[in-house]
């Protein structure tokens, strides 16, 4: 289909406020931009019963978290949330509205982590820093009163291609994941992707800009842990929630990361927005899909949770 109706009103009123593409800013500009449009379009704060922060040990020192707790005592399934952002925009506060709604509508806990970013801390430190938190949370779930048989990961874009790497990894080293939410994520970063240049829209040049600044030595696009297409084995893996956009260069790669999922006998569910841009899911106060979207993928939590509790009674 074409251009949904209201991604067309999201590209005219950016061309009416003169927006320049994030890749025409410096990167302090750029990432006050980002931060900025994604509240503007994130709708009303929802309230959440705890929200706090806190640090974690990583491997270049203390890495920050933000915690939502919805209401209800003992240990909660917990979802580790990676913000977007290209791997070099975005902080937790990128991420809050997100994670307050899947707080809620889950319920469950979510924990947003706030990763190295590049260019200063290139690939593979945001991988580090995110495999670190998990692996902190499962080897001490009473610091956040988390229950470490119902752990998920997720993110968008840059964050749902950290959420595919970290659990690569975890399904070598551990914790175990009981599913992984993967929002339009990156999942090849050896490919040119296809579409246009508008620079109204998230587009190839933006993720060519994005790339430049994660990957200090090019050839690292052909690491797993860059590109989990690349990935030899995918058996085992949890079971996957991966939202993709149809006017959106991610889409092809997102799809295609899905279609070895299932082709390695993993649970997973994959769902193209038709008409959608890069960025709907987070700009649920913009488009009607976004709300769509995050309640899908809180059902599709909720689900995860509930049937590995059962299977543990």
């Amino acid at each position: 289909m074409s251009l949904h109706p209201e991604a067309e009103a999201y590209r005219a009123s950016r061309a009416a406020a003169g927006t320049p593409p994030l890749y025409t800013q410096t990167l302090a500009e750029a990432r006050a931009a980002d931060l900025a449009a994604i509240r503007a379009g994130s709708g009303p704060v929802e309230p959440v019963h705890e929200v706090r922060d806190a640090r974690l040990p990583g491997p270049a020192g203390e890495i920050p978290v933000r915690v939502y707790r919805p209401a209800g005592t003992g240990p909660l399934p917990t979802l580790l949330y990676f913000f977007g952002g290209g791997w070099t925009l975005g902080s937790i506060d990128t991420a809050d509205g997100v994670c307050r709604r899947l707080a809620n509508a889950v319920p469950c806990q979510v924990i947003t982590v706030g990763y190295r970013l590049a260019p200063e801390h290139p690939f593979p430190a945001a991988v580090q820093d995110c495999h670190a938190a998990l692996r902190h949370i499962a080897a001490h779930p009473a610091e956040f009163d988390a229950d470490p048989e119902r752990l998920a990961v997720g993110g968008d874009s840059a964050g749902g291609n950290l959420a595919a790497a970290v659990t690569l990894l975890a399904q070598q080293d551990g914790p175990r994941l009981v599913a992984q939410l993967l929002v339009y994520p990156n999942t090849d970063q050896t490919i040119e992707p296809p579409g246009d240049t508008d620079p109204l829209l998230f587009n190839r040049r933006s993720v060519a800009w994005y790339r430049s600044h994660y990957l200090a030595d090019p050839t690292d696009a052909q690491h797993p842990l860059a590109s989990p297409l690349l990935a030899g084995d995918l058996t085992g893996l949890p079971p996957a929630f991966v939202v993709t956009a149809e006017y959106d260069p991610l889409c092809a790669e997102g799809e295609r990361y899905a279609d070895r999922l299932r082709l390695a006998d993993v649970q997973t569910v994959c769902t193209r927005y038709p008409g959608m841009v890069h960025g709907f899911f987070t700009m649920p106060g913009v488009f009607e899909a976004g709300r769509q979207a995050q309640a899908a993928a809180a059902t599709f939590l909720r689900r995860r949770f509930r049937r590995t509790s059962a299977d543990d009674d």
